[in-house]
């Protein structure tokens, strides 16, 4: 009898291409190989949702990156403004919702995070301000922290359709994530015009 293959497995088999295929948008993948500008990179971070537990990364950064009257310069998007209110209100009355937007946010921004901060910095000359919502110093090892958050995962007591209900909000989730970057790009472009 084959072994059932762990939650864990199958949430990141299920969102790998939902994942991938938010990266890989008009906007995230101008920004990611270099075509993007810094300003481009600015308006991302600014539509991070600011309830995050690295709120005080994501602040200095939109302090450096913009001054510190960023609050009075950004405007969150259409979709960043249905995307949080999903999360408060999945969040507030559904443990596994709270778990499939965590998931998506730090496995995701931990997994790609480091990578895009890398890219920023090289891009634009940072060094440390400006990518500080990418750079994860309370986490010594990312690839222990990964499993050990997978093992929680598959530690769970969640049933074959709440597993599924879980994942069909982590895929939720990576959608909100591409119509924000078309909803990036459709700005982009209205300001260009």
């Amino acid at each position: 009898m084959a072994e059932p293959i762990p939650f864990s497995a199958a949430l990141r088999e299920r969102s790998s291409g939902a994942h991938s295929g938010s990266e890989h948008s008009g906007f995230m993948a101008d920004l990611l190989q270099g075509r993007g500008t810094r300003d481009d990179y600015i308006a991302l971070v600014a539509q991070h949702c600011d309830k995050l537990t690295r709120l005080p990364a994501l602040e200095a950064d939109l302090e450096f990156l913009i001054g510190p009257d960023w609050r009075e310069q950004v405007e969150a998007l259409p979709t960043t403004a249905r995307y949080v209110e999903r999360i408060e209100r999945v969040g507030a009355t559904w443990p596994g919702g709270f778990v499939a937007h965590h998931y998506t946010r730090y496995l995701g921004d931990l997994s790609g995070g480091l990578f895009i901060g890398k890219l920023m910095q090289r891009q634009f000359g940072f060094d440390t301000n400006g990518i500080g919502f990418y750079l994860f110093g309370d986490i010594a090892d990312p690839r222990a922290f990964k499993e050990v958050y997978r093992e929680q995962l598959d530690a769970a007591p969640w049933d074959a359709a709440e597993q599924e209900r879980v994942i069909d909000e982590v895929l939720l989730a990576y959608r909100f994530n591409t119509e924000l970057f078309e909803d990036l790009g459709r700005a982009k472009q209205s300001s260009a015009a």
